[in-house]
């Protein structure tokens, strides 16, 4: 592609999809993010670069796709590159925009890279008082309360959410039992690869409950939905350090490996509640050495990561069980790695050395 069609291209997509490009100046006028909201704007470039193909090859690469007034506004994403075409794709359940490339056999230096520019700011529900939140739509109830390949309601994981809120009243008595139960009874495993997979089922039957986020917060979410409370994984990467003192819960700068999940689950009268048992036992494992569930700096992330998020990560969507649009491999559990694949298969995205990607993150406004 040269580049008069690159900027043809670009522009018509952008434009068509996105509303275009916006500066930081008019997004904060349009979304308010000023520093007495708190609002941040934060700008997430990806980059692949593949060896010469000598199949055809395809890349899908995740783009930002939760749109939430009150926490999180997208703003646009930029992409250049050499691919024969490139286009974006919309998962038709969940909504997840990913932004799907394809290279002929032969061409010298595949490359395709995306910037995406966003704002955030923290989330924090006060569970005191319910509010008026009308109730969650039949069709997102049955969405969110439904098992996925990975997330069974049935079995094992409905008797553990069964015994979990034995003698649970209300919906927030029921959620925060699931989160206390998860805290006391998982833990952080440093040589699950990535973010883990979500086996619940697994997990349970096995009785191993250490993983990383991708395992403790699905735990979460299918014990959540069993209980019949929707639920639901939001899968995205962290982009900047802890305001908040936090070593192990930020990064910021080359974000390729800071992939994080999150959970959240609907309660009557409050809407979707932020809730991170993971987080809870990263702390517990990569804060500093020797720390219990007792100690006090683990005591406050535990109160503070039910109801609430430092948004210093960006959530790009809530799918699962995603067929990416053109592949030849199976379904993918969740999508927050770039993809890839030519004629020899899948690329291994929790290799971004062999399969050649980096993620960087710049904040523009504070």
């Amino acid at each position: 592609m040269d580049r008069r069609q690159f900027i043809t291209a670009s522009s018509l997509l952008t434009a068509t999809a996105f509303a275009g490009w916006r500066p930081a100046a008019a997004a904060e006028q349009a979304f308010a993010p000023s520093p007495a909201h708190g609002w941040r704007v934060f700008e997430v470039t990806t980059r692949a670069e593949l060896a010469a193909p000598a199949s055809a090859t395809r890349v899908w690469l995740p783009l930002p796709s939760v749109d939430e007034p009150l926490w999180i506004k997208p703003m646009g994403n930029l992409w250049q590159g050499n691919a024969a075409t490139v286009r974006i794709d919309r998962d038709p359940t969940y909504g997840a925009l990913i932004l799907a490339a394809t290279w002929e056999a032969g061409e010298a230096a595949p490359f395709l890279e995306v910037t995406s520019r966003f704002s955030t700011r923290d989330r924090a529900i006060d569970l005191t008082q319910a509010g008026k939140v009308a109730p969650l739509d039949m069709a997102a109830t049955r969405l969110y309360t439904q098992a996925t390949e990975l997330l069974p309601t049935d079995g094992i994981v409905k008797k553990t959410s069964a015994d979990i809120t034995r003698g649970a009243v209300s919906d927030v008595d029921k959620a925060r039992a699931i989160y206390e139960w998860i805290v006391d009874h998982t833990a952080r495993n440093p040589k699950t690869r990535g973010c883990g997979v979500g086996d619940i089922r697994g997990m349970l039957e096995t009785g191993n409950l250490s993983g990383k986020c991708a395992d403790l917060n699905a735990l979460y979410v299918g014990l959540a939905r069993a209980a019949g409370l929707p639920a639901r994984d939001v899968y995205g990467i962290r982009v900047a350090d802890s305001r908040f003192g936090y070593r192990s819960l930020g990064k910021s700068a080359d974000i390729t490996k800071a992939q994080h999940c999150r959970a959240e689950v609907w309660l009557a009268g409050f809407g979707w509640l932020p809730v991170d048992p993971a987080d809870v036992r990263k702390v517990v494992l990569e804060e500093k050495p020797g720390l219990t569930l007792n100690d006090e700096i683990v005591v406050a992330t535990r109160a503070k990561l039910f109801g609430a998020w430092e948004m210093n990560w960006l959530a790009y969507n809530v799918a699962h069980d995603l067929t990416l649009a053109g592949a030849s491999g199976a379904k993918i559990p969740f999508l927050m790695y770039p993809q890839g694949e030519n004629a020899s298969g899948r690329f291994d995205s929790l290799d971004p050395d062999t399969f050649r990607y980096r993620i960087t993150s710049r904040e523009l406004s504070a």
